[in-house]
């Protein structure tokens, strides 16, 4: 993979990072150090983690069947949980994007792809390459999703085809959980909270605040309506 899996990079403890993982049948998860794991998220057994990658609060990812991978750029939202069948892998490819809550099981996420929140993506599921899955979506076992293009409801079905402002606004909420990712390596950790509020603290914000906005407004901006 190119990313010098040796033993110094396996995860546990990291420079200013406790990434909580568990091996089970001597399988170890692998975390490259350029990809943040927050410490509530959960890695158990065959689960690799390319660099660049961000995983939020809660995800669950357990590797004590098949293999988990994420690739290089991708993210994992707040919650989602990853599982599949013994001798199958479950892969999001590079710069996959994973929605807050999402289940992925046994499937297959594009590269360049993106997963809305609360989706559930099923046993031998693809998502093509820069396809994207509505929230709430079920898409079930076996079925495809062209690269390109979207698919939502219970059950999934293609509805259309992508446009530049879809793609567009996909690669920036991307590219702002790739420097999440940077960004909570480089300070992100655990203290208290402040017992009162005072004008400094009030005038502190976030670097997270970019200008990115929800995809409905960013197009009801732009159409003027």
């Amino acid at each position: 993979m190119g990313e010098g899996m040796g033993g110094a990079a396996v995860a546990g403890k990291r420079e200013g990072t406790m990434v909580r993982v568990y091996a089970i049948d001597g399988v170890v998860p692998y975390v490259h150090p350029e990809s943040y794991v927050h410490p509530t998220a959960s890695l158990v057994g065959d689960v690799i983690v390319e660099a660049g990658c961000y995983i939020g609060p809660g995800a669950s990812l357990r590797g004590d069947f098949g293999r988990l991978v994420m690739r290089r750029g991708s993210n994992l939202q707040d919650n989602c949980i990853v599982h599949g069948f013994p001798r199958r892998e479950t892969v999001i490819e590079e710069e996959g994007h994973i929605g807050h809550g999402a289940v992925l099981h046994g499937c297959r996420i594009g590269r360049n792809a993106l997963i809305g929140m609360s989706a559930v993506i099923m046993d031998d599921a693809v998502i093509g390459a820069d396809a994207m899955v509505a929230a709430l979506a079920f898409v079930k076992a076996g079925f495809e999703v062209p690269p390109g293009m979207l698919a939502a409801g219970i059950p999934a079905r293609v509805v259309r085809a992508l446009g530049e402002e879809d793609r567009r606004w996909k690669a920036e909420a991307t590219r702002e959980y790739q420097e999440l990712a940077r960004r909570s390596l480089a300070s992100m950790v655990e203290t208290e909270a402040l017992r009162a509020l005072d004008a400094a603290r009030l005038a502190q914000r976030t670097k997270g605040e970019t200008g990115a906005e929800p995809l409905y407004l960013q197009k009801k901006n732009r159409s003027g309506s």
